[in-house]
């Protein structure tokens, strides 16, 4: 299997014709986007794909739920066309194969969900004997194969996309809500199109949990790769990830996952925004990759767990580091001269001088750095501070204060570990680009106190590191490791995709006690995101404790805050959802660990709120359904109302807590 390779290589996949346009087999890896307007307004869903298209889409997608929308199709292709506009179109489909079989006849790419395009998913936990279960596989293929040939006769393409949410009762009968249900979902299909000798097929894999949706690709790739000696191009994507910085970062850590593994032949970010600010971070994502990497070839070390599975790294505690304990966040203050109580404010330490006391947030980091700089003040308790070893060297017996070593001076002078063999922390820098983890575990083996900071120089920095902890993992090695990651980009939102792709990738693997953060203050230049704009970045601390935590609440390591699960509207969606997710988020989002699925439709809607706690569905025009779970509990509620029962219901649940002011 293509993994954890320290050296980039795209997956060669078969090369995909959509139209004009091809996917997959080593060509750049296409960018796209899906429209949020009615598809019977013509006019609308044109001019909106005229914006995205204009903002660099090279697919775009427009949903087909009945016979009339793709009927419509038609219009919406010719009137393109007519503004000189041949970017391809993609009809999403659901539960309606008259609509598919009529919008390939028509337009370049249909995408089919095999949860819902014929199996049912009623959420009910069905038993099926052999027999059954073939009966209906051969149903699959008596329903779908009408819909492969019309697409084999027209030169369209099909997009296969299994969403982790909607798998159907069949499926989750035998399997059960996971990647392995997802991928043999697929394949199912898939077999499906191999028999009648169709290839022009691109597989997804979609969830809204970051850890989900990676061990669904890379397995899919194993699977093809054993059962058909080659592989079909892959679109990428966090479904439902949701709007702002959060929705960025979550896109960004499972996307960048798979892309820094070679995998991934088109994506598409889905935010609760308008389509064309989806663009701008799909480009970002892709253009490392696209542009082409140049890295030093490294000798690859063998994964000791599976890639496919998530299991955290096995390290040994030191104090609050390691072992069972949560990762812990860094706050590198390196570069501020004056440091003050205020100084703290932006990473979760607020001081009440009244009452001489301070107020701890949920996302208050546990470490700062300082380098040469004490701290003029007494500190809360819960916060330790990190200095140049040579600095913490002049300390009189000061607690809170902890040494950070760099390995090159570890290794100039090895009475260094006897100085410090009597702290509780003890960092090292290293610099995994340069330093054999040979020589780090013969160093480190006989100390119970050293915790590894680990980066790279490399430009190519996540599987450097990566790389680096299999070595360790070979020999036994079980110290804690933070992680860190470094962005000198320009922009808020480049930044965001540079701290996600390379702390959260490494995460999601399992690997890591910790995340520690640096940019170069004042480096950023754009201080919004593309499309929306970011709180002002004044205090960039703030900015990189925002981003440390947001990163652990998506890779599901440490949860710090309330999780929202937002479709990205489509022409189905039956409520602005971009207006209601900010108005359940101003009233919730002191709701610690709570998820909370937002959705505008049936058709996102109990499929993608798999993962959440409690659901807020559209069910029709002003109509609200809430869920616990995946069960219905309030139908067909006024949309005024609809946002106070939610909360009620979290009330009656037992999960709501009051806002602290």
């Amino acid at each position: 299997m293509q993994l954890f390779s320290p050296n980039y290589k795209r997956l060669i996949t078969r090369e995909v014709k959509v139209g004009n346009l091809s996917i997959g087999n080593g060509s750049s890896i296409k960018v796209q986007t899906m429209t949020t307007t009615d598809t019977l307004d013509t006019i609308a869903t044109v001019e909106q794909s005229i914006r995205c298209i204009e903002a660099g889409a090279e697919l775009i997608r427009i949903t087909a739920p009945s016979l009339k929308e793709a009927q419509n199709l038609q219009e919406i292709k010719k009137e393109l066309r007519n503004r000189g506009f041949n970017t391809p179109i993609v009809a999403d489909i659901h539960f309606t194969p008259n609509a598919a079989e009529l919008a390939a006849r028509i337009i370049e790419k249909v995408r089919v969900n095999p949860g819902n395009y014929i199996d049912k998913k009623k959420f009910e936990q069905l038993e099926y004997s052999d027999i059954e279960y073939q009966e209906e596989i051969d149903r699959i293929y008596e329903r779908f194969a009408p819909l492969v040939k019309i697409c084999k006769e027209h030169g369209t393409a099909m997009r296969i996309g299994t969403n982790h949410g909607s798998l159907s009762d069949r499926i989750m009968s035998k399997y059960g809500d996971t990647a392995h249900g997802m991928v043999e979902s697929a394949l199912e299909f898939l077999r499906v199109c191999r028999n009648e000798s169709f290839h022009n097929i691109v597989l997804s894999m979609k969830s809204s949990n970051p850890q989900v949706m990676v061990q669904a690709y890379r397995l899919l790739v194993d699977r093809m790769q054993s059962e058909f000696g080659e592989c079909y191009p892959l679109h990428l994507g966090v479904t439902e990830a949701g709007d702002g910085e959060d929705g960025r970062i979550k896109s960004a850590i499972g996307i960048g996952a798979l892309l820094e593994d070679g995998i991934g032949d088109t994506v598409r970010v889905s935010l609760t925004e308008d389509p064309e600010f989806e663009i701008p971070v799909c480009k970002d994502l892709v253009a490392k990759y696209n542009q082409g990497i140049v890295i030093t070839e490294r000798t690859s070390q063998s994964p000791s767990f599976s890639p496919v599975e998530y299991h955290r790294n096995t390290t040994n505690s030191v104090g609050i580091i390691g072992g069972k304990h949560v990762p812990v966040v860094f706050a590198d203050f390196m570069h501020v001269e004056h440091i003050t109580r205020e100084s703290l404010e932006g990473v979760g330490y607020s001081y009440d001088a009244t009452l001489d006391k301070w107020n701890i947030k949920d996302t208050a980091t546990d470490f700062i750095y300082t380098g040469k700089r004490r701290i003029p003040f007494s500190l809360p308790g819960t916060l330790k501070v990190v200095l140049d070893f040579n600095e913490w060297l002049l300390l009189d017996s000061e607690k809170g204060y902890y040494p950070l070593i760099q390995y090159t001076s570890l290794v100039a002078d090895f009475t260094v570990l006897e100085r410090v063999s009597n702290v509780d922390y003890c960092f090292v820098a290293i610099d995994t680009n340069v330093t054999s983890f040979k020589q780090v575990y013969a160093l480190m083996q006989s100390v119970n106190n050293i915790v590894l900071c680990l980066y790279s120089s490399a430009a190519h920095m996540m599987p450097c590191v990566r790389n680096f902890v299999f070595g360790l993992k070979e020999l036994n090695y079980t110290g804690a490791l933070i992680l860190v990651a470094e962005s000198t980009a320009k922009s808020i939102d480049e930044q965001l995709i540079d701290f996600s792709r390379n702390a959260g990738t490494l995460l999601l693997d399992g690997i890591g006690d910790g995340i520690w953060l640096m940019n170069e203050p004042g480096s950023l230049v754009d201080l919004q995101l593309k499309g929306r704009t970011y709180l002002p970045v004044t205090d960039n601390n703030q900015f990189l404790n925002n981003t440390s935590f947001s990163i652990l609440q998506a890779t599901r390591t440490r949860i710090s805050k309330t999780e929202y699960i937002s479709c990205p509207s489509c022409g189905r969606t039956l409520f602005d959802l971009q207006e209601t997710t900010s108005r359940i988020r101003s009233v919730t989002n002191h709701l610690k660990g709570v998820k909370i699925a937002i959705m505008g439709c049936i058709v996102n809607g109990p499929g993608e709120m798999a993962d959440a706690d409690y659901g807020y569905v559209g069910s029709g025009p002003g109509k609200i359904t809430l869920y616990k779970s995946k069960e219905v509990v309030k139908k067909g509620l006024s949309s005024d109302i609809a946002v106070q029962e939610l909360i009620q219901l979290i009330k009656d649940n037992g999960d709501w807590t009051e806002p602290i002011h």
